[in-house]
């Protein structure tokens, strides 16, 4: 069984009962493990916090505390889940508030059933993933953060210092490829990359791969 083919444990929480349960059943028949649903935000993250998923599909307009608040918990879990927003909207604040409270994707309900298992699987191997359209949107939003004042801890020269193979796959991370792509590009397995990230983001103190693109942004590495 290849990495991609691994199952996940995977929450679902959408307040819309059938859709929650339309999205809890394809994940079962994909082969995942739906180890919790929940139709609020609060009761989202008291379950995450029990039954510890790797990815949680979360819709933003709950009931209570609403999904980017969720997001914003879960990403911050120990360890962290992986967050791919499932919505009906494509608003540009939503989507810039959901990556910036830590969601490593932002997928809208209108993606098809394979389109939306494949986002599942890409989001548990760490990709960023987003409907077609919203990538440009985010990475827009980023590069004009990165176009202001330079950040304080720029100024010191104290950056950690990557090893060139390190650099080389946040350049292309940057670029917006998948680890599979990069693995193919570099010559790596699938693993090899995922492990350059993981250790890339503790050196940079970052926690997911979109605040690491932002970051390869900022430096001007998806120019290069």
């Amino acid at each position: 069984m290849g990495v991609s083919d691994v199952p996940l444990r995977v929450m679902v929480v959408d307040d819309h009962p059938m859709w929650r349960e339309a999205v809890a059943r394809d994940l079962a028949e994909a082969g995942h493990d739906v180890v919790a649903t929940a139709g609020e935000g609060r009761a989202a993250v008291r379950a995450a916090a029990a039954a510890r998923p790797q990815v949680a599909v979360v819709d933003l307009r709950l009931p209570d505390i609403g999904g980017v608040e969720v997001t914003r918990h879960l990403a911050a879990a120990d360890p962290p889940v992986r967050v791919l927003v499932l919505s009906a909207s494509g608003e540009q604040r939503d989507v810039l508030d959901a990556v910036k409270a830590g969601a490593t994707g932002y997928l809208l309900k209108s993606a098809g059933r394979e389109e939306f298992l494949d986002a599942v699987r890409r989001t548990g191997e760490g990709d960023a993933v987003f409907t077609p359209g919203l990538a440009g949107l985010v990475l827009g939003e980023y590069r004009r953060l990165a176009a202001g004042p330079a950040r304080a801890d720029d100024a010191d020269g104290g950056a950690p210092r990557l090893t060139e193979r390190e650099t080389e796959v946040l350049r292309l991370v940057a670029k917006g490829l998948t680890y599979k792509q990069i693995a193919q590009r570099l010559v790596l397995s699938h693993r090899t990359v995922q492990n350059h990230v993981q250790n890339t983001l503790g050196k940079l103190q970052l926690h997911n791969r979109v605040e690491l693109v932002r970051y390869a942004i900022e430096k001007g590495l998806d120019e290069e």
